[in-house]
């Protein structure tokens, strides 16, 4: 255990805020996100920890291992390194359900937070547990076999008792909320919404670009071969549009390398070679500038998610001045407002025709990206760090 920068002079910070963070591992399975609002969350709670009198500061304790230390160990936290594999499948379940509690108690926790989403079977300290969202039960209705049965069984079992369980439960969205409470039943009166906080990109002014004649002709799309996805709506989409244009502009998907990766999806219509060729896959973008430069350029940023605990890709693309259509499902509309363009991802025809007025209604898509800018800034973390705050003392 090491401590950088903590101040702790105050009988009140005797009881720490633990944070559960020992089963992150940034790049391992699914979780990029979690890992991401989990580091952001600590790094914004020491700093804000900093402005306040010292009499209502908290000590803040993270629970992490080796290999997220780099990220965690942040200057106002206590960060205890867990000498256990966080990769290791039977060491998180035992960690999880037993384990984090246990430790928990030992260090006099005031009460523990779980960013991921699972509280401890054992309860035995004050549990806050942040649910994203419910996919699980969305695939398990929907998709049924994608994901391994047994382990989204074991998840859909620990969402539920986690939020019947847990002191309070913190989600990301209203429609996460509403999926919570038709999922676990009726828990709304420990239940709160923090929407999830956006840091903005870094040097943001020398990505953007939200004039309409500067930009290149293609559509950029962001997917990935899972099926709430759907990478096979944004080409059934793509199809519908290029059958409305004599000349419809190239679409550049990143998150898959072809067809070949929707395999588990269907295509209501498999484009033909003229339209193929208008499709660019990009499996992966290591940088993170060339990424956004390839959003900021495009005349368009299309989204078409089945569902989303929240849903940060179409707030990149406002905030680098590329105009968004997107699912109107979901979180989504809670996400964009009124500075997007709202679609039924399941209506390929009616996106296309969408994709089409956009980009030959200037005035709408001016409006759309001014929006977009005014948009992209509610999420800040100087608002959102508040309410978690507000929501770990009370």
């Amino acid at each position: 255990m090491r401590r950088k920068g903590m101040v702790i002079s105050m009988k009140n910070t005797d009881r720490p805020i633990v944070i559960d963070c020992f089963k992150l591992v940034k790049g391992a399975g699914k979780s990029i996100g979690i890992y991401n609002l989990a580091l952001n969350l600590t790094r914004n709670l020491s700093a804000y920890i900093k402005t306040l009198d010292k009499s209502e500061q908290k000590r803040i304790v993270v629970l992490g291992n080796s290999k997220n230390r780099k990220d965690f160990d942040i200057d106002g936290v206590e960060f205890r390194e867990i000498n256990k594999n966080p990769l290791d499948k039977i060491t998180c379940i035992l960690w999880e359900l037993f384990e984090v509690s246990i430790l928990a108690k030992k260090l006099n926790a005031e009460k523990i937070l779980y960013p991921r989403g699972y509280a401890s079977m054992l309860h035995l300290t004050k549990e806050q547990v942040i649910i994203h969202d419910m996919i699980p039960f969305f695939y398990d209705e929907n998709f049924p076999g994608v994901l391994g049965r047994f382990e989204n069984f074991y998840i859909m079992w620990r969402l539920k008792a986690s939020a019947r369980k847990a002191d309070k439960v913190i989600t990301i969205s209203e429609a996460s909320k509403k999926d919570i409470l038709k999922y676990a039943g009726d828990v709304s009166d420990k239940i709160t919404v923090i929407n999830n906080g956006y840091n903005g990109i870094k040097n943001c002014d020398k990505y953007i670009c939200d004039n309409f004649e500067e930009k290149k002709d293609y559509i950029i799309s962001v997917t990935s071969t899972l099926p709430h996805k759907n990478a096979a709506g944004i080409i059934d989409a793509y199809v519908e549009y290029c059958k409305m244009e004599n000349e419809p502009l190239p679409l550049k998907i990143v998150g898959i390398g072809g067809l070949e990766d929707i395999a588990n999806q269907e295509l209501k219509q498999v484009p033909d070679k003229k339209i193929l060729d208008k499709i660019t896959f990009i499996k992966y973008i290591e940088s993170n500038e060339e990424f956004y430069k390839l959003i900021a350029e495009a005349k368009i940023f299309l989204f078409l998610s089945l569902i989303e605990g929240f849903g940060f890709p179409p707030v990149e693309a406002m905030q680098l001045g590329t105009p968004v259509i997107c699912s109107g499902n979901s979180s989504l509309p809670e996400v964009v407002g009124d500075a997007a363009v709202l679609v039924n991802p399941d209506d390929s025809k009616s996106v296309g025709v969408e994709i089409s007025k956009l980009l030959n209604d200037m005035q709408t898509y001016n409006t759309l990206v001014q929006k977009g800018f005014i948009n992209a800034k509610r999420f800040s973390w100087d608002e959102i760090i508040v309410k978690y705050w507000e929501s770990l003392v009370k």
